[in-house]
């Protein structure tokens, strides 16, 4: 078996060296662009690291494990369009550095690459794995659709915003693990457990995004904390604390939320003071605690020796270590 680290290489190497060798080439500069910028790989990693589970040669399926990163960027690519932001990974957004049209245009092509990536595993298994991917995509969809419309709504529950990023975040790394799963010839019953913990650690993932952006070390996390408290982002943390308040609370919540001129610090500092009054930290804690601990236990299910079951397992406690 081989380890994570090993595994990242084996990505960021084969990520690199893949073509575009089609025409016109500003059409796909902008992917490559994209694809160049680094990042964590967590899904080609998941995915590689399940099908090492059950077999040696995991570089064997290093192109559909490529193909899920190129879904992953072409989301991003087309979520710093929607959200018009700057930057990415510390680079300029393709919107930026070319134009809007170019960022659908070739977020688009990027779509269709991953499919045709995708593709490229065993044909014996390339039906379930192609329409696992498609469900996923299609998933993912949904989840943003939800997400752009709690930003207009003040009633939306904790259960509501647990599905949204369940679909959003979640099912992309439960696709990853199934499918390198299915593509090592695993059981139904292991393919499904290892779906299920991925959705469960993907949960605790999402939360944890939430709780470092209030929480975060500044210094280690990369840029200002405090990003969804000045944006009035439906988070964890903002819908719990919504539904918690006491009168006085909730009175002075919303009136940060309903303000249209602040300064910035002191809006931080203030809601993050009213969630620690309501506990909303040991809360998101605790929920971040139970998802992880829900996801071990569909990894213990997996019919497989626990010592290969060691380096996802690690991995997985690496993701929920993290502090950006």
């Amino acid at each position: 078996m081989i380890n994570a680290d090993q595994i990242l290489k084996l990505v960021n190497d084969y990520l690199v060296q893949l073509p575009y060798d089609r025409r016109p080439a500003s059409l796909y500069e902008p992917i490559r662009y994209v694809l160049s910028m680094g990042g964590k790989r967590i899904r080609p990693v998941l995915m590689l690291l399940s099908y090492n589970l059950f077999k040696e040669d995991p570089e064997t399926i290093l192109m559909p494990a490529c193909a899920l990163e190129t879904y992953h960027n072409y989301t991003l690519l087309h979520d710093d369009l929607m959200d018009n932001a700057d930057l990415r990974r510390g680079h300029e957004t393709v919107h930026k550095k070319w134009n809007a049209n170019t960022a659908i245009l070739s977020g688009d092509s990027m779509l269709v690459l991953a499919y045709q990536r995708m593709q490229q595993c065993s044909s014996d298994k390339m039906a379930e794995v192609l329409a696992l991917f498609t469900e996923t995509a299609l998933e993912i969809g949904e989840g943003q659709e939800y997400d752009m419309a709690f930003e207009h709504r003040d009633d939306v529950s904790e259960e509501e915003y647990i599905e949204m990023i369940r679909l959003k975040t979640s099912v992309l790394l439960a696709c990853a693990l199934k499918i390198g799963a299915i593509l090592a010839g695993a059981s139904k019953e292991d393919a499904d457990n290892l779906y299920r913990f991925g959705e469960q650690i993907g949960l605790a993932f999402q939360l944890q995004d939430d709780f470092l952006d209030v929480y975060g070390d500044t210094r280690v996390f990369g840029k200002a904390i405090g990003g969804d408290i000045t944006s009035n982002k439906k988070t964890f943390m903002l819908i719990n604390a919504l539904n918690h308040a006491n009168e006085e609370q909730r009175r002075q919540l919303e009136s940060w939320i309903g303000a249209t001129k602040f300064d910035r610090d002191e809006k931080v500092a203030a809601v993050t003071r009213l969630y620690n009054e309501i506990g909303i930290d040991r809360m998101a804690q605790d929920k971040i605690a139970y998802y992880f601990e829900q996801s071990r236990k569909y990894l213990q299910a997996v019919s497989v020796d626990e010592s290969r079951k060691a380096e996802l397992a690690a991995y997985a406690q690496r993701m929920m270590n993290r502090q950006y």
